[in-house]
């Protein structure tokens, strides 16, 4: 609590410090008003009827996703209760192709409003991501091209329409790029905006401090990024902004530009980060770990049997919407592997299918219960009638660096027909594999390699 008043009170702006120019405000407001129609045009009258059923909002509000709610859970409510429609909007920079279940979790949660009849937004920062994010970072991101952004965001919009529907007919969800707002403004705009904060309070950031402390550099872009990620708050008129715990300075940021430019109030939905609680390692796409949406289904299963034991019933109360009394009832501590594959079917049932899902599910327990090499393992073709082992898994998994398949050589993790390969140095003799060579790296890397 002391962090988020210090946020609070490093976000809050000095008046006396300001010197805002009121009649640009003004006239910046009349340019918001504008183009907010343009956004927005079809939403301006709104058939959809807001359920305002306590028992569902509770059920929303106090699962565990949400982690803290500003200024308070009784304001919140209170206006979920109202029968008003809110906007809802939650942002993520596009700086990787896949999302991975962390990000789900929000959507999932965005969708529960929309299905409360509330309209929500959901904001790929194809621009703040060329700036780069600091939160929690010790140095600085790296920047993006605009091409690259664009071209992640629509992979993410894919990735998101499995768990949030963008075509219902009376409420759908909208798709909403910042770029649209950014590209617009002038100098004389931005200088505007910048007007709104200090260089103390942005310097009292956490990761700001750690940097001056370790003598780091704090680049411009991402100096200034709280502003441009609050402005998104004013360009979209919401009433709520969904963001992590991470981005609670940059969401209260938004928070006080809303009411300087539309003298209105915004509440935060913080929620949780999906850490690892013995840990606290995090998902990242940009460090490409965790169970990440844009593979396939059987990769999906995979990443979720190959998350620790300690994760199952984050991963339920997150990704699913089980009951808690379900979630409870399958005895996580005491049988680990069984809630884990339960864990694995349902997830991957939600993005894949039931069906998809009930294959996964059989070829894990044919694999590792019943330790058959599985049939739809993928096939590598390789060109040479011998390859050696190194550059044969190399060739089969690109993530993998030869380090790495050295380290797993000399701890005896590979194998070729269930035979052990203990010699980094071996040579594969691949030259009568028409059938299929079973290799077999870790626990739950399998591939067939055949000679072309």
């Amino acid at each position: 609590m002391q962090i988020i008043n210090r946020v609070i009170k490093g976000v809050n702006m000095d008046k006396n410090s300001m010197k805002v120019n009121q009649n640009n405000i003004n006239n910046e407001k009349n340019d918001i008003n504008s183009m907010q129609n343009d956004i927005n045009q079809d939403n301006i009258k709104t058939k959809s009827k807001i359920n305002t059923d306590e028992i569902a909002i509770n059920a929303i509000l106090n699962r565990g996703v949400i982690k803290e709610i500003l200024p308070s859970v009784e304001g919140l409510k209170k206006l979920l209760l109202s029968g008003k429609q809110l906007r809802f909007y939650i942002g993520a920079d596009t700086t990787g192709r896949s999302l991975h279940l962390s990000h789900a979790k929000n959507f999932i949660l965005l969708e529960e409003f929309r299905k409360l009849g509330h309209k929500v937004f959901v904001l790929f920062g194809d621009f703040t991501a060329c700036i780069g994010d600091p939160s929690d970072n010790l140095s600085a991101r790296t920047v993006l091209s605009r091409e690259k952004a664009k071209e992640y965001s629509l992979s993410w919009v894919e990735q998101v329409r499995k768990i949030i529907n963008f075509d219902d007919k009376e409420n759908p969800a909208e798709i909403v790029y910042n770029s649209t707002w950014f590209d617009k403004f002038t100098p004389t705009e931005l200088m505007q905006l910048f007007a709104n904060s200090t260089v103390q309070q942005m310097i009292e950031r956490d990761m700001f401090q750690k940097r001056l402390a370790m003598n780091k550099a704090i680049y411009l872009n991402e100096f200034l990024y709280p502003m441009f990620q609050g402005y998104d708050s004013v360009a979209l008129d919401v009433d709520v902004e969904m963001c992590g715990t991470d981005q609670i300075f940059n969401a209260l940021s938004g928070r006080d530009l809303l009411k300087k430019y539309r003298d209105k109030e915004k509440f935060v939905i913080a929620v949780g980060l999906m850490e690892n609680p013995l840990t606290g390692e995090l998902m990242s796409k940009s460090k490409n770990i965790g169970v990440f949406l844009g593979n396939d289904a059987k990769t999906m299963f995979g990443q979720i049997m190959a998350q620790p034991d300690e994760m199952i019933e984050i991963l339920l109360i997150n990704d699913t919407r089980l009951s808690l009394e379900t979630i409870k009832a399958l005895n996580i501590k005491n049988e680990p592997m069984k809630a884990k594959l339960f864990t694995a079917k349902e997830i991957t049932k939600i993005f894949y299918g039931e069906d998809e899902a009930l294959i996964e599910y059989n070829n894990f327990i044919n694999t590792f219960s019943n330790k058959t090499f599985p049939s739809n393992a993928p096939v590598v073709k390789v060109l040479d009638k011998s390859i050696s082992i190194i550059d044969l898994i190399a060739k089969c998994d690109e993530s993998l660096s030869k380090s790495e398949i050295r380290r797993l050589v000399k701890q005896n993790a590979v194998s070729i027909f269930d035979k052990k390969i203990e010699d980094e140095k071996a040579i594969i003799d691949i030259s009568n594999e028409k059938e299929g060579l079973q290799l077999k790296v870790g626990k739950k890397l399998f591939f067939k390699v055949v000679n072309e």
